[in-house]
């Protein structure tokens, strides 16, 4: 009888601790709140409800100004309002700086835009006080007005997503919305990009450029393709944001440049190569060019086109790298210049010896006057700057013709040729 007992006691026990450790299982330790276990957990549970998404702006550069005993006193303070805000709503913390609301009906698109539009003036320039500093918070909020739940966490992150790139309040994911493909295609081109890394398809296409006064090729310029397993040829606009987002940029930019370097080795030629600011300021990849030049002895002969180079945030840097190879020989060359906010500023700080126009002006150039305009501004300021111009995407005969009678210096475009697997030696 007394074993009997002991066995009943201890069956309560474990079922006790059973209890509190599913508990642990489901809080969030910081907040109190509810985590995205119980969430996911809760939603299984229920078909008609509307998920909110709420996401701190900036945390990180709030964590990193402050400390993480701020941050966390951050945090503890946005749940304490939501939960004093939803004081009848189920409240979540489902990851760092990310909680969820969730209404216990499902509204149509109108009422919902309605609500977030109201929470996000609610919940907007949030004040709170630490050690006598006042802090100002503000967050972006995302849902979704969708036929079904399937899938909701991803079409609820999508418009999250959007909202933050976009720099809105709030966003709703609509089932007709396209966001979804671009899902699809990154993660179709991750497998692509790992697969194309580990068996050779990443790799150059060459694209001569030309001497507009004698006609004859003068360098090639190096442009990155993935070749998939049936062979089909990609651009780096399918590709690069994929690669970036599985964080194996570098490894592109640096297979690129090993196989160029590779081709042009034993020719006496000149080639190009494009780098973005985020590959300059990569230690990694700035290590791997200067062992490169280093190596090959080939610097002479080579220039790097930096690519969009209004994103460029610390020019200092730039030019400390321009210094840096041109130490080797290597010239330099800003690429798409007057494209978006590209201006003549660029041209002194960073003192290239080539500059290329971009082929929005060189397109209509035969017939636009204001392009017109445009180019003969950028070639006479660059030639008493002493630097050479390159006209892009030079698609046609009067195009050239007009590239040549307005003293731009070199010229590329599929009427040349196009980019190709392999130069020509001849």
């Amino acid at each position: 009888m007394k074993n009997q007992k002991n066995i009943e006691e201890l069956k309560k026990e474990l079922e006790y601790t059973r209890e509190k450790l599913m508990e642990q299982f489901y809080v969030d330790y910081l907040s109190s709140l509810p985590n995205l276990y119980k969430l996911r957990s809760d939603l299984e549970q229920n078909d008609n409800f509307t998920l909110i998404v709420l996401n701190i702006d900036n945390f990180k550069i709030l964590n990193d100004f402050y400390g993480f005993i701020v941050g966390d006193f951050i945090l503890e303070s946005v749940a304490s309002k939501l939960k004093s805000f939803f004081q009848d709503v189920p409240v979540y913390r489902v990851a760092s700086d990310e909680f969820a609301i969730v209404l216990d009906k499902s509204l149509n698109f109108y009422d919902l835009k309605s609500y977030l539009d109201e929470l996000s003036k609610q919940l907007s320039h949030l004040e709170f006080l630490y050690a006598h500093t006042e802090i100002f918070v503000d967050a972006t909020l995302a849902s979704c007005s969708s036929t079904n739940n399937e899938n909701i966490f991803s079409k609820v992150n999508m418009a999250l997503k959007y909202a933050k790139e976009e720099g809105l309040k709030f966003w709703i994911y609509e089932d007709s919305m396209q966001t979804g493909d671009e899902y699809e295609n990154n993660i179709k081109f991750a497998i692509k990009i790992r697969k194309a890394l580990n068996n050779g398809g990443l790799t150059p296409y060459f694209q001569p450029i030309i001497d507009n006064n004698t006609g004859k090729i003068v360098r090639y310029e190096a442009l990155s393709r993935l070749v998939d397993e049936k062979g089909i040829v990609h651009s780096p606009n399918t590709f690069i944001p994929a690669a970036k987002k599985i964080k194996v940029y570098d490894r592109v930019t640096k297979e690129v440049i090993d196989k160029t370097f590779e081709t042009f080795e034993d020719t006496t030629l000149e080639f190009s190569i494009n780098l973005s600011f985020e590959d300059i300021i990569n230690p990694e990849i700035y290590k791997f060019i200067i062992d490169k030049l280093k190596i090959s002895q080939i610097g002479p002969r080579v220039t790097f086109e930096l690519l969009e180079s209004e994103k460029v945030k610390d020019f200092k840097k730039v030019v400390r790298f321009f210094k840096e190879i041109k130490r080797f020989g290597v010239k330099v060359a800003i690429d798409d210049f007057g494209s978006g906010f590209s201006n003549f500023s660029y041209m002194t700080k960073l003192s290239p010896d080539f500059i290329k126009i971009d082929g929005s002006l060189i397109h209509d150039l035969d017939t636009n006057k204001n392009a017109q305009i445009v180019v003969e501004t950028i070639v006479d300021f660059a030639k008493k700057l002493g630097i050479k111009t390159v006209a892009e995407y030079v698609h046609s005969s009067t195009v050239l013709s007009a590239v040549t009678n307005m003293g731009i210096d070199y010229s590329q475009g599929f009427y040349i040729d196009k980019p190709q697997p392999q130069i020509n030696l001849v």
